[in-house]
């Protein structure tokens, strides 16, 4: 189980300033216990602050990487398509009001926004982010099923018909892809797990 507080601290400690008031901590948990998140959860940034914890060394500014995997689904409207945007425009503003420098921040907000996954990452610590953002696909089998579940609830609106095209086609543009993970420690672990998550998931959604 990953230790927030520490994770929390150590991210800031990474960009050279003060731990803010705690107050941004809070409203930060508070929005990913929001009711209409099923994924989008502290389930999902626990998971991905204990799997940086052990691939931070892959990073060029961990410190930023650790914010933005901290800002990344701060905002998640499940009809919204700018909660990339919004998440990182709260970024923005918290780390300037933090005292992080500008270069630093708008790298951060760079770093959120690779996790819209509509452009494959370029950088270093955004192929890490991004990565890691998509571990769940290379989980074992029962919790890649649990997540499976999980956006289907969070779709709940959606007819099944429709989120089951739509879903599959998602899957399909990363199983199509020449490899899902581009840092080398992750691709060793996850990319065959997570081709076979994908696929199982294409031939369920289809049935």
């Amino acid at each position: 189980m990953v230790d927030r507080i520490a994770s929390w601290r150590h991210a800031w400690m990474g960009v050279g300033v003060a731990e803010p008031d705690a107050a941004l901590l809070a409203a930060l948990l508070a929005r990913y216990g929001e009711v209409q998140r099923f994924y989008h959860t502290l389930q999902h940034l626990d998971e991905c602050l204990a799997l940086f914890e052990t691939t931070s060394a892959c990073a060029e500014r961990p410190g930023e990487v650790a914010l933005a995997l901290w800002f990344h689904d701060a905002i998640y409207d499940v009809q919204g398509r700018d909660n990339e945007a919004r998440s990182a425009a709260w970024a923005w503003e918290a780390l300037l009001a933090a005292g992080v420098g500008g270069a630093a921040v708008e790298r951060v907000v760079q770093l959120i926004m690779a996790t819209r996954h509509d452009v494959l990452p370029l950088t270093v610590d955004a192929q890490l982010l991004v990565d890691i953002d998509l571990a769940i696909l290379g989980a074992e089998a029962s919790r890649f099923a649990q997540y499976e579940q999980q956006i289907r609830q969070e779709y709940a609106w959606v007819a099944p018909a429709v989120f089951a095209a739509r879903r599959a086609a998602v899957l399909a543009g990363f199983l199509a892809r020449p490899r899902i993970y581009a840092t080398d420690a992750l691709f060793k672990r996850l990319e065959l797990p997570a081709r076979a998550n994908l696929q199982a998931a294409i031939l369920q959604l289809g049935a």
